[in-house]
């Protein structure tokens, strides 16, 4: 036979892409130019390779390390440091630039370690294409690297198989597909080789198997029509890049930060430093001066602070079983309204399991989830012992035989091979204590189809022929002409008839699939065709299956609706069985729309209904993105969780995707900020409550910062008013900063969830890191530590005791260490009183404490701090007026605090956390 393959090259002639589901086989073999018995030539294969490329997926651009080293430097508070390096090298003070540099890389490195290793781990989680596929080269059956599939190949199908590329089929033998991680659906699809209409949708075009997708049943030939990038997965991932990844919520508000403190950094030195010079101070001591009011504003510690603590909550994140792919995702997690969340296999098992099992003596639960044997039968709640339901070991039993899956337990747990329908009732089965026959009997068999809809399974007993069918309730009821209940059988009266009938419509409803089984003993002398066989059959009874919630769904829901957060279904799934999902774990849904009625909407009418009770099925990865989209636009922060191709843009799109770490494919981890790593929608739950505990850290430490910075420039810029000397050298200043505040702002990173943490409503987006409350506290707390440090100067420069300038200058310096280290208890809560989240809740604060204080001890007593920090030592009687000093803005301020609580909870409005919401007043409107 002469060899097709070799007269053109191009498969992919013409322009568009061809209809391929709308053509009759013989049309796609002559446009591909292919040989459907002899497949491509090994030369042609490779030519072909060559022009098309692997047979791979572009997850995105592949993330170098410098990239990654290179974003932990481009920060607006990382500029101002290199800034106040640069000025510290033009003034000659280079110990000053090479501490500042030290902290910068430290910062830097920080982040990228984190980041990094988060991208490897994510390397590892990869699995989603099969290697190796099987195609017909040079007329021979042979194995090949699914890299190496072209357009025009021919490629066998068996149970089991992943589908290498986009396929147009030529044989189907009882093909089944499970195409749950491209359209949603999580019941697999019957597929065959009849073309279909050219408007069909994609999850309705039955003559193409696409890339990715799973062989659940039957065998299939089928020849490749896209690869790569060019099939349906790729098309998908080609969306997703063109999504461009925004900051986040953190990032931008730490820019907002960062320019005001700039600004004001700027703005205060000059303004002190021409005040000075107009008051008759030698210009180059101004402008010293400027600097070192510059090096107080900006607290230098922070971006590494923030990093640390972020990069902490990273090991925080995965004991909740959540891998962050950006240090940032955290704490946007913690600032959700919204939750867009697919449903199989994130919300659901991805398992399917017989829940209901009608009897025509009784209806029975089955329990259980998935694939696990494990699992009662109850009637009316209670256990029954299923030895004494002979009716009830008959369904199973005919479930048993009449199947080609298994179910195997490995150590990932127990799963299925073949049809997930067939391994539930097989899962059903095992409950009951039943097993496959070994060896089995010789069987005959009437296969499943889309037109018969129904399979039938002859044992061949010893003694006579045993017909094991099963089916849709409509096609198995009207071949049945018996019943059989816990007495035995008789006639089918029509009375039964009705109520099978109305049972499994009831089940269907309530979004369960259903399926009869009936049974019939034959003589080992009848012609074994489907019309005698599948006629006068013995009804054994209906089974409810639906692909059941994960056990801590309905808890998770639960605690999301207490902590304001929405969750949104999103899926492709039928509309009945998401409202029934939704039902079952406590959802509030009341109507599903769908992929049709969404696109008729413009985006006012869809904002409208976003504001309904209301859930989506039947939608494709564009419905997904534009539902996303438009929640971002009335200002909701959107995180949006899936596991499939389908859900990958909007992942990408959404302010945080989370994608599913065990049965997530490559492209949707790829585009996410963060990945589960057990595939429960309950971990996020837990993840959130880790955001919302590091915002309040950041709260926390950024407020203390910046109200020892205060304390700091106010007492630089009174004591230049008094025409005092420097009280504070530039060195000193960064010794504070860097050092001694670093470390405790670390601790305070480290601070557990306040309670009630997950019973306040979400914060609001726009609401800054400083609200009018929190500059308030940094302006008293900030004016007591300037004025305190001012007296203590000037006191001991009236003294007059020795070196009266370096004394005053070491007492200023201790001093406002000491106050600025009482002052970090004020911000272990900022509402309630120390003692009730109790003292030593946080040890790693009071070690911080203790180390900070006995650092700057040594920088008053080692001869080489002195000399580096310009120090000289101390008395006891100091010490001892530093402390009584320093005492009152602890005092005060937890008096403050406990007078407020007793008048909250007099007026019945108990505190709520750090962010202090009080009822239902406005973070605005917090004092």
């Amino acid at each position: 036979m002469p060899d097709k393959t070799q007269q053109k090259t191009s498969p992919m002639e013409g322009t568009g892409a061809p209809a391929w589901h709308h053509m009759d086989a013989e049309a796609v073999i002559t446009r591909l130019h292919t040989d459907s018995r002899h497949g491509l030539s090994t030369g042609e294969a490779a030519h072909r390779l060559q022009q098309q490329g692997p047979n791979t997926l572009e997850t995105g651009r592949k993330v170098h390390w410098y990239t990654v080293l290179g974003r932990q430097f481009v920060d607006v508070l990382i500029f101002i440091l290199l800034a106040a390096a640069a000025i510290s090298v033009a003034v000659g003070e280079m110990s000053d630039a090479v501490t500042i540099m030290i902290i910068v890389v430290l910062n830097g490195v920080l982040g990228f370690v984190q980041e990094w290793k988060a991208e490897r781990a994510i390397e590892a989680l990869q699995r989603m294409l099969a290697p190796h596929c099987r195609v017909v080269r040079d007329g021979h059956e042979q194995d090949i690297d699914a890299k190496e599939l072209v357009p025009g190949d021919m490629v066998m199908l068996e149970i089991g198989d992943r589908v290498p590329g986009d396929l147009r089929l030529l044989e189907a033998l009882d093909l089944r597909l499970d195409e749950s991680s491209l359209t949603g659906e999580s019941e697999s699809v019957g597929k065959g080789i009849d073309p279909v209409d050219k408007e069909a949708p994609l999850a309705s075009r039955s003559s193409v198997a696409w890339m990715g997708t799973a062989v659940t049943n039957g065998r299939a030939r089928g020849v490749v029509i896209a690869t790569g990038m060019a099939t349906e997965f790729g098309r998908i991932a080609q969306l997703t890049q063109t999504i461009g990844r925004e900051a986040t919520p953190l990032q931008r508000k730490l820019a907002v930060l960062g320019k005001q403190l700039g600004l004001f950094s700027i703005t205060i030195s000059v303004v002190v430093a021409l005040t000075g010079w107009l008051l008759g101070k030698p210009l180059l001591e101004m402008f010293m001066t400027g600097v070192s009011l510059a090096v107080a504003v900006v607290p230098e510690g922070l971006p590494a602070v923030v990093t640390i603590t972020l990069a902490l909550g990273v090991r925080a994140m995965v004991r909740r079983r959540a891998l962050l792919r950006r240090l940032q995702a955290a704490e946007t997690l913690g600032a959700a309204t919204v939750i867009c969340t697919d449903k199989t296999g994130t919300l659901t098992q991805n398992e399917m399991t017989v829940t209901h099992i009608w009897l025509p003596s009784g209806e029975l639960a089955v329990t259980g989830v998935g694939y696990d044997p494990k699992g009662r039968f109850e009637e009316n709640g209670s256990q029954i012992d299923y030895g004494r339901r002979p009716d009830l070991l008959a369904l199973l039993e005919t479930g048993l035989r009449c199947n080609h899956a298994r179910i195997v337990k490995d150590g990932r747990g127990w799963n299925e091979i073949g049809e997930p329908t067939e391994a539930s009732l097989i899962t059903a089965a095992y409950k009951a204590g039943l097993r496959p026959e070994e060896p089995p009997h010789a069987v005959s068999e009437f296969s499943f189809n889309s037109r018969r809809k129904r399979m039938t399974v002859i044992e061949h007993l010893p003694e006579a022929f045993m017909a094991h069918v099963k089916g849709a309730p409509e096609v198995i009821l009207e071949r049945c002409s018996r019943i059989s209940d816990n007495a035995g059988e008789r006639e089918m009266t029509e009375t039964d008839r009705r109520t099978a009938g109305a049972v499994y419509q009831a089940l269907a409803e309530q979004g369960l699939r259903t399926l009869a089984l009936a049974r019939r003993s034959l003589p080992q002398n009848i012609a074994l065709d489907e019309e005698h066989i599948e006629q006068e059959l013995t009804l054994l009874g209906i089974v409810g299956i639906i692909d059941p919630p994960h056990v801590e769904v309905p808890e998770a829901i639960r605690l999301a609706d207490s902590a304001g957060i929405r969750v949104v279904m999103i899926t492709g799934d039928a509309p009945a069985t998401a409202l029934s999902i939704a039902r079952s774990i406590g959802l509030r849904a009341e109507r599903a729309i769908i992929g049709p009625e969404l696109e008729a909407m413009d985006d006012d009418r869809l904002r409208q209904i976003l504001q309904q009770k209301v859930l989506f099925a039947r939608t494709t990865p564009e419905h997904k993105m534009r539902i996303v989209s438009v929640l971002k636009k009335t200002g909701q922060v959107v995180a949006m969780t899936g596991d499939g191709v389908n859900d990958a843009p909007a992942l990408k799109k959404a302010d945080i995707g989370i994608a599913m770490g065990l049965r997530g494919t490559d492209v949707a981890k790829s585009a996410s900020d963060m990945i589960l790593t057990d595939d429960n929608f309950a971990s996020i739950i837990g993840a959130v409550e880790e955001g919302r505990r590091q915002y309040d850290n950041i709260q926390k430490f950024v407020r203390y910062l910046l109200s020892s910075n205060m304390g700091e420039v106010l007492a630089i810029f009174i004591n230049i008013l008094l025409g005092g000397p420097l009280i504070l050298l530039p060195v000193q200043i960064l010794w504070m900063n860097l050092v001694t505040d670093g470390m405790t702002a670390v601790a305070l990173g480290l601070e557990p969830a306040e309670k009630g943490i997950m019973q306040r409503p979400p914060r609001k987006a726009k609401e800054p890191i400083l609200n009018r409350e929190g500059i308030l506290m940094i302006l008293l707390l900030g004016g007591y530590i300037g004025a305190a440090t001012l007296w203590l100067f000037h006191h001991y420069l009236a003294a007059g005791r020795g070196e009266a300038v370096l004394l005053a200058q070491t007492v200023a310096f201790t001093g406002i260490i000491v106050l600025e280290k009482m002052n970090v208890f004020n911000y272990r809560a900022l509402r309630a009183p120390l003692k009730t989240i109790g003292f030593f809740s946080n040890p790693w604060v009071l070690l911080a404490w203790i180390f900070t204080i006995g650092l700057q001890v040594c920088a008053v007593y080692v001869p080489f701090l002195q000399r580096a920090l310009h120090t000289t030592p101390l008395a006891w009687v100091d010490w001892g007026l530093i402390f009584v000093i320093a005492l009152p803005i602890f005092v005060m301020a937890e008096t403050y605090k406990w007078f407020r609580r007793h008048r909250m909870l007099r007026n019945n409005a108990a505190p709520l956390g750090i962010n202090g919401q009080y009822g239902n007043r406005r973070s605005s409107d917090r004092i």
